[in-house]
C-alpha cells in the first residue's frame, strides 16, 4: 500500500528557512504528481505547491511564488518543499499528497490517491 511521510518541520523565526522532504513508498512515483498543502488552525486546507511526474513542472499558490520551491529526486522517491522567507502565516502543518494531475492553482493536485500526516511548522515573530 502506498505510503507518503513526510519530515522537516520544526520552529523558525520569521525571516528563515526549512526544507519539507516527503518520501515516498508502495507505488511507482514517477507516474505521481506530488504536491503540498497546509493547513492553519481554524482554516481551510490551501494547496501550496506541486511538481508533475512527466516533465517535473512547477506550480506554486500565489501565496508562496518566490519563497518557496518545490523539487523532487525520482531515484529516492522523495519530492522537497524548500520554504524561504517565512512568515508566521506560513504556520500550519504541512502535508504532501500524489496525484494523477498537477496543474496550475488555484486547482493544484487533481485525482489524489495518497496522503501523508503531516509535519508542522511554526514561524515565530
Amino acid at each position: 500500500e502506498g505510503q507518503l511521510v513526510e519530515s522537516g518541520g520544526g520552529l523558525v523565526q520569521a525571516g528563515g528557512s526549512l526544507r519539507l522532504s516527503c518520501a515516498a513508498s508502495g507505488f511507482t512515483f514517477d507516474d505521481y504528481g506530488i504536491g503540498w498543502f497546509r493547513q492553519a488552525p481554524g482554516k481551510d486546507r490551501e494547496g501550496v505547491s506541486c511538481i508533475r511526474s512527466s516533465d517535473a513542472t512547477t506550480y506554486y499558490a500565489d501565496s508562496v511564488k518566490g519563497r518557496m520551491t518545490i523539487s523532487r529526486d525520482n531515484a529516492k522517491n522523495t519530492v522537497y518543499l524548500q520554504m524561504n522567507s517565512l512568515k508566521p502565516e506560513d504556520t500550519a502543518v504541512y502535508y504532501c499528497a500524489a496525484a494523477e494531475l498537477c496543474a496550475k492553482y488555484p486547482g493544484g493536485l487533481y485525482g489524489i490517491d495518497y496522503w501523508g500526516k503531516g509535519t508542522l511548522v511554526t514561524v515565530s515573530s
